[in-house]
C-alpha cells in the first residue's frame, strides 16, 4: 500500500496564501500599462488606468472595468461599449479598427491585433495565474466526463482535499454550486472562476474540458497536473467536420499536460482500450497511467457484475493491489467511468483505502441514468445520452436490468451534427422494444424535419416493433407512460440534468424528471 507523500503536493498552504495584486480596496488591480505589455503589437490609445475587473458581458461591468469587445455571430459586442462605460468601465479591449470604433470620452482603447491570443495573456496575468496554487484535474472525452468528474471530486474531498468542479452541469466550490452554460467556459470567465476558487481556499480542481475548448484555446493560462482521457466516438462533427480533427482537439490536453511549467508530478490517465488512445498518448510526454478492462493496462478491471441496484469489481493495480469494490451506480459504461477516476486518483497519490471507500459511498450523477422515483409499477431512467455512444451504453445497461421491455424516449439537437440522427435512430430501434422519437432542443431547425433523419434510421431497424414519432416532448413522455406495462423500463434520453428546451424563438422550463413524475402520477390515476 501506498500513501501520500506530502512533499508531492506542492502547494500545502495555498488556502492561507494572500494572493499578490489584489490588495486595492480588496480587488484586483493591475495598470492597463500592464496588460497591454504582455501583448505583441498592442497599442493604448488614451490615458493609463487602474484596472478592476475584465468581461465580456456588459451586464457585469462594475466601476473600473476592463470591457472586452466581441465581435460575435449574432450580437456585436462594441455596441455595447456605450452601457458598459456608463456602468463604470473604463477601457475597452478590441482587434477592430480604431477608427471604426466610437468611444465614451474618457474612455481608453487597448487596441490588440487578435482580440482570443491577447486574452489568453492578458486574463490569467490579470488574476494571478491562479491555476498555479492548486492542482489542475482535467478530464477530456466524448462520453464520461461528467460522471469522472464527480467521482474524481468525491475521492479528493474523501481524502481530505477542498476540491472545485468545472463541468457541464454546474460549477460547484465545495458544496455551493453556480450555473455553467459552457462545459469549459471560455477564458475570461473560467479565469475569473478559478481566481475565485483558488481565493476560496481549494485545494484541487477538477475540470471538464471540451473539444472546442481546446481548439480555441479557452484553457489557456491553466498548467495540468493530471489529464485523463475517457473515449472517443462521433460528437460535434458539425463543428469539426472530421473524426480525425475531433481527435486532433481532444489531444491537445495532452499537449497541454506536457507543457513544461512550474509544476511537478504530471499524469496521463488514458483508457487504452479506445482506439483513439493512440493519439492521446503520442502527445502526452509525461508519465503515463493507463486503464483497460479488455487490453493490459497499468488499471484493470476484472470480475464485473452489473446488476439493477448497482455493481461490482475487481480492480487491480500495482500500488492497489487487487480490490473488490462494490457500487451503487451500474452500466459496464460506468466501470470504464470508475477507473478513469480512480487513475486520476492514483496520479494524485491518494491512498488506496480513501479510494475504495470513496468508491463504495458514491451514489449518482444527475442525469446520468438517473432512477426517477414515480410509485409506478414500471421504472423510469432519464440520461443525458446525445451520441451514437451514449444511446447503445444507456440501453444496453437497461437491457442487462429490465424484466421485461424497454421504452425508447429520445430526439436528436437541431444546428448540431446530422450525420448521427438516423445512426440514434437505428441504435435505438436496435436494442429498445418501443421507439418513441420526439424534439430535443431544435433550435433554429424545424423538429420535423430534425425527426424524419431520426426516423430514417429507425425504419432501418425496427421490423414489427411499436414506434412513433410525436414532436412535443411532454407528449411523448406521457404516451410511454401510458404504453408502459409492469416491469417495463422507461428510458428518456438526451437531456439528462438538463431543465430547459431550447426552441426556435424561445427556451422554456423543461425538466425530464418533472415530466416523467407528472406522467407516472397520471398513469397511477386512471388506473385507480
Amino acid at each position: 500500500m501506498f500513501r501520500i507523500r506530502k512533499s508531492f503536493f506542492p502547494y500545502p498552504s495555498l488556502r492561507h496564501c494572500k494572493p499578490q495584486g489584489r490588495e486595492v480596496g480588496g480587488i484586483g488591480m493591475k495598470k492597463l500599462s500592464e496588460l497591454a505589455a504582455l501583448v505583441k503589437g498592442a497599442k493604448m490609445l488614451g490615458d493609463d488606468v487602474d484596472i478592476a475587473a475584465i468581461t465580456h458581458d456588459s451586464r457585469k461591468v462594475k466601476k473600473g472595468t476592463l470591457f472586452v469587445a466581441i465581435p460575435g455571430e449574432h450580437v456585436d459586442g462594441h455596441k455595447f461599449i456605450p452601457q458598459a462605460a456608463a456602468s463604470g468601465a473604463v477601457a475597452v479591449v478590441s482587434a477592430r479598427d480604431p477608427k471604426e470604433i466610437e468611444l465614451p470620452a474618457g474612455m481608453t482603447l487597448l487596441s490588440v491585433q487578435n482580440l482570443r491570443e491577447a486574452l489568453d495573456s492578458i486574463v490569467p496575468f490579470f488574476h494571478d495565474y491562479p491555476a498555479e496554487k492548486m492542482r489542475i484535474i482535467g478530464i477530456t472525452g466524448t462520453n464520461g466526463k461528467t460522471t469522472t468528474s464527480y467521482i474524481t471530486r468525491a475521492i479528493l474531498r474523501a481524502a481530505g482535499y477542498k476540491v472545485g468542479l468545472i463541468g457541464t452541469i454546474q460549477i460547484m466550490i465545495e458544496d455551493e454550486t453556480f450555473e455553467i452554460h459552457n462545459t469549459t467556459p471560455d477564458v475570461v470567465e473560467l479565469q475569473e472562476t478559478l481566481a475565485n476558487m483558488r481565493d476560496a481556499g481549494m485545494d484541487y480542481v477538477v475540470m471538464e474540458v471540451s473539444s472546442h475548448a481546446l481548439d480555441q484555446e479557452r484553457v489557456a493560462g491553466i498548467e495540468f497536473d493530471t489529464a485523463v482521457f475517457t473515449n472517443l466516438t462521433q460528437d460535434h462533427l458539425d463543428y469539426h467536420k472530421t473524426l480525425e480533427n475531433y481527435k486532433r482537439a481532444k489531444a491537445k490536453l495532452f499537449d497541454h499536460v506536457s507543457e513544461t511549467g512550474k509544476k511537478r508530478g504530471k499524469t496521463a490517465v488514458i483508457n487504452i482500450d479506445d482506439t483513439a488512445s493512440k493519439t492521446m498518448l503520442a502527445h502526452a510526454k509525461c508519465e503515463h497511467l493507463t486503464y483497460a478492462i479488455e487490453k493490459k493496462a497499468d488499471l484493470m478491471a476484472s470480475d464485473v457484475h452489473v446488476h439493477a441496484a448497482g455493481m461490482e469489481m475487481t480492480l487491480t493495480h500495482e500500488r492497489f493491489g487487487a480490490r473488490h469494490i462494490h457500487l451503487q451506480i451500474t452500466g459496464i459504461f460506468n466501470v470504464y467511468n470508475v477507473m478513469s477516476a480512480v487513475g486520476a486518483a492514483l496520479a494524485e497519490h491518494i491512498e488506496p483505502a480513501v479510494i475504495e471507500r470513496a468508491l463504495t459511498d458514491f451514489t449518482s450523477v444527475p442525469g446520468r441514468f438517473e432512477l426517477v422515483k414515480t410509485g409506478a409499477p414500471f421504472a423510469i431512467v432519464v440520461d443525458y445520452a446525445h451520441t451514437p455512444d451514449g444511446v447503445k451504453n444507456v440501453l444496453e445497461t437497461a437491457r442487462k436490468i429490465a424484466k421485461k421491455r424497454i421504452i425508447a424516449v429520445f430526439g436528436c439537437g437541431g444546428d448540431r451534427d446530422k450525420t448521427k440522427r438516423p445512426i440514434m435512430g437505428r441504435l435505438a430501434a436496435e436494442l429498445a422494444d418501443v421507439v418513441i422519437a420526439t424534439s430535443d432542443n431544435p433550435r433554429t431547425e424545424p423538429p420535423q424535419i430534425i425527426l424524419d433523419e431520426v426516423e430514417a434510421g429507425v425504419e432501418e431497424k425496427i421490423a414489427g416493433k411499436h414506434h412513433e414519432k410525436i414532436i412535443d416532448r411532454r407528449k411523448a413522455i406521457f404516451r410511454a407512460a401510458e404504453l408502459a406495462e409492469e416491469g417495463d423500463i422507461i428510458a428518456i434520453l438526451g437531456k439528462g440534468h438538463e431543465d430547459y428546451q431550447i426552441l426556435k424563438d424561445k427556451t422554456i422550463h423543461f425538466d425530464d424528471r418533472e415530466v416523467a413524475r407528472e406522467a407516472a402520477a397520471h398513469v397511477l390515476e386512471a388506473k385507480a
